[in-house]
């Protein structure tokens, strides 16, 4: 994780795939850790409750693969809000 803990709170938006293939630089440890699968990165803008329980508009990051899911979620820094 970014060092930072958050709940994402309602809908993603605004996603996008960043990267694909062998694009994806942590693929292998995707893999040993998740499974065979065509991994993906990508990023989209959520609501996130920090730990304070401040609310706050923010860009996110994570790793997906059809039939796995997403995992590793992200928080990027500043806030969008």
């Amino acid at each position: 994780m970014s060092g930072i803990d958050f709940e994402i709170v309602g809908e993603i938006s605004n996603v996008e795939t960043i990267a694909t293939g062998p694009g994806v630089r942590d693929r292998a440890r995707l893999r040993k850790q998740y499974g065979r699968a065509r991994w993906r990165k990508a990023k989209g803008v959520a609501t996130v409750r920090l730990p304070s329980g401040r609310i706050r508009l923010a860009e996110i990051h994570w790793y997906e693969a059809h039939g796995i899911g997403k995992k590793e979620f992200k928080l990027k820094l500043p806030f969008l809000d």
